[in-house]
């Protein structure tokens, strides 16, 4: 994200803007990496998500690796998988993901 970016996002103002992008980076359900893997496969390469906040991501392999691709085409990487919490799973990802602006 720009230099800033955080700072404008956190001004009450804009707080229906970042619950937006937060919410962006949820989707309901409880998925480990094998139902998303599993998801990809029968998707022919490729699984669509809702978000919780009515938006889309695309998951997807890149050899061993799994990616998630936000509504602009930009693409994140999952670099630690499957930390179960009791509200769900997380994926750490190594980018910030965004709506259709």
């Amino acid at each position: 994200m720009p230099a800033g970016t955080v700072t404008t996002l956190l001004e009450p103002e804009n707080l229906k803007t970042l619950q937006t992008i937060l919410t962006y980076h949820v989707v309901a359900g409880k998925m480990n990496t094998s139902d998303i893997v599993k998801a990809i496969k029968m998707g022919n390469g490729k699984a669509t998500m809702k978000t919780v906040s009515g938006g889309t991501l695309m998951a997807w392999m890149q050899g061993k690796d799994l990616y998630i691709t936000d509504e602009n085409m930009n693409k994140a990487k999952v670099t630690i998988a499957d930390v179960n919490q009791s509200n769900g799973v997380i994926h750490v990802i190594d980018a910030v993901v965004l709506p259709k602006q």
